[in-house]
């Protein structure tokens, strides 16, 4: 079936003859074509700027290569030269008998084709139905160029998302830049609960409730239900909740509802698909938007899978902390112990730090470490860990001993893994403290005095098999307090780890007394959306009585 290239194509004429010119306009409008005169280049060039102005240039130019004021090649090159006019396809014609080279220099100039008039009114017609032709194929080409970049760019986004929550918002902007219009979008939770996300047309003001969400999610499970992982379909809108892609007015209703276009995808069967809902109302898309659009859901459902994946490893990792790091000790006889342990922020990875205060017959034993790595597996690894030393403790608490055990475990069983950790075992009575360190910030003596310095204890990581120095003695007063934490607290990229430690120093020096206000401080002063977890152990002996 052949299809109408004559339908909304406007022409312009220029030819400074005015016969000829009315001529050539009534031999358009035959075939259908609307048509601009101008007698001059100059009236032509004013023309295309006044269509400039509202968006509608002609879709062909039919110049004369005589004009008076400019000829025709030179009009033709000042088109082509500039980017608002470029794409306007360009059609020469004369009267007089011209030499293959003048056709050559107008084709050199930039345009589409070369008449000799008079020709005969179909030759014409079917020339400028060709130039008007293939300046659309050639614009509807670089519009799909220009969508398949957009495609790209937001799959880019998509990529580099570091949640769920961010995934769901990105491709929400990404669907809006397809589509040119709004768009929502929906990524299943590791919880069950979905994860919107919303175009930059639409804020979050007067989203709709938990039961809107819960009938989109009924809705995505019964278009996907044994469909295959990818699929588009419209959902009307007595059935697609209201409020999504418009916010409700001033008195609390929503605009006219509208029909949603669902872009469905997911990575298996049997789980729940990321959903990409677009008006379905109102001016259609550019043809092959709703495959981008379908495309843009798979690559979603693609970066989906190991976000939820590390969603529900973080969570049992987090369970496995928060369980075995509780977050009050019971009492501990001649000393007053305080623990903090924060995870790291919500974007960051899995720790792997840790603290213990164990009783044991020769004292009060002390422990904070981190297992190298970010994962299930390092937390894992910290829990057997907590573990063995609990039980090593139970026949010797020396801390140089206990360390070299814990080293020797860890080759055993988790060869690949390292972890620093820091040991003190303290005799309330007399207020000695034996201290040993496997590459650990060694504990900071702060003192009420205003002074504070740390403890000349140092040694290797855990799992490398290397000789240890022994352990270090120091003694603590009841005007001391012992502060013990992971590197989490200070570490920053860029800064050397010295440095940081002389910040700490310097502000726990300054911290108020007492143990719980000297960890509050020091958690106002560096412990805001760090990049690990954070743990921190501070000891102080009862005063005598």
């Amino acid at each position: 079936m052949s299809v109408d290239t004559t339908a909304d194509t406007t022409v312009l004429v220029v030819d400074d003859v005015a016969a000829s010119r009315y001529a050539l306009g009534a031999v358009l409008r035959r075939d259908g074509h609307r048509v601009l005169l101008a007698a001059s280049a100059g009236e032509a060039l004013i023309q295309l700027d006044l269509r400039l102005r509202t968006g509608a240039l002609p879709d062909v130019a039919l110049v004369d290569v005589g004009l008076p004021d400019m000829n025709g090649y030179e009009l033709c090159r000042r088109l082509k030269a500039s980017p608002a006019t470029a794409a306007l396809p360009v059609v020469h014609f004369s009267a007089a008998s011209l030499a293959p080279a003048d056709r050559c220099r107008g084709l050199d100039s930039g345009g589409e084709a070369y008449l000799t008039v008079p020709a005969e009114p179909e030759e014409i017609q079917a020339v400028v139905r060709a130039a008007a032709r293939g300046a659309r194929d050639r614009t509807a080409a670089q519009d799909h160029a220009g969508r398949l970049t957009l495609l790209a760019e937001a799959v880019i986004e998509v990529q580099t998302a570091r949640c769920l929550r961010e995934l769901a918002e990105v491709a929400a902007v990404g669907a809006e830049r397809l589509t040119g219009g709004p768009a929502v979008v929906f990524v299943p939770g590791a919880d069950g609960a979905l994860h919107h996300g919303l175009s930059r047309r639409r804020t979050e003001a007067s989203l709709p409730g938990d039961e809107a969400h819960q009938a989109v999610a009924r809705l995505v499970r019964r278009f996907i239900s044994g469909r295959g992982r990818i699929r588009s379909t419209v959902v009307p809108a007595p059935l697609w909740p209201p409020g999504f892609f418009r916010p409700e007015d001033l008195a609390g209703h929503h605009a006219d509802p509208d029909d949603a276009r669902l872009a469905l995808a997911r990575t298996a069967e049997g789980c729940f698909p990321v959903c990409i809902a677009t008006p379905a109302n109102g001016t259609e898309p550019a043809p092959g938007t709703a495959a981008l659009v379908d495309r843009l859901a798979h690559a979603t459902a693609l970066a989906a899978e190991p976000l939820l994946m590390y969603e529900k490893e973080r969570h049992i990792a987090l369970t496995l902390q928060h369980s075995f790091l509780p977050a009050r000790l019971p009492p501990m006889p001649g000393t007053e112990v305080v623990v903090r342990y924060v995870p790291a922020s919500r974007h960051t990875e899995i720790g792997g730090d840790f603290y213990a205060v164990l009783p044991t017959d020769a004292g009060l034993l002390t422990a904070i470490g981190d297992v190298v790595g970010h994962s299930l597996d390092a937390a894992t690894v910290m829990v057997e860990l907590r573990h063995a030393l609990r039980a090593y403790c139970l026949d010797d608490s020396d801390p140089g001993a206990l360390a070299r055990r814990l080293d020797r475990m860890l080759q055993r069983y988790h060869p690949d893994t390292t972890a620093t950790l820091c040991l003190a075992l303290i005799d309330p009575d007399t207020g000695r403290a034996r201290v040993a360190n496997a590459g650990h910030i060694p504990p900071l003596l702060v003192q009420d005095t205003g002074d504070a310095r740390y403890v000349e204890a140092s040694g290797p990581l855990l799992g490398l098999g290397l000789d240890r120095p022994p352990p270090t003695d120091t003694a603590l007063t009841a005007a001391d307090r012992l502060l013990m934490v992971t590197d989490g607290l200070i570490e920053n990229r860029g800064t050397d780890l010295a440095v940081s430690m002389e910040h700490l120093r310097t502000a726990a020096a300054d911290a108020p007394l007492g143990v719980t206000d000297l960890c509050d401080t020091l958690l106002n002063c560096f412990g805001h959306e760090r990049d690990d977890d954070i743990a921190l152990l501070a000891l102080r002996l009862h005063k005598s009585s």
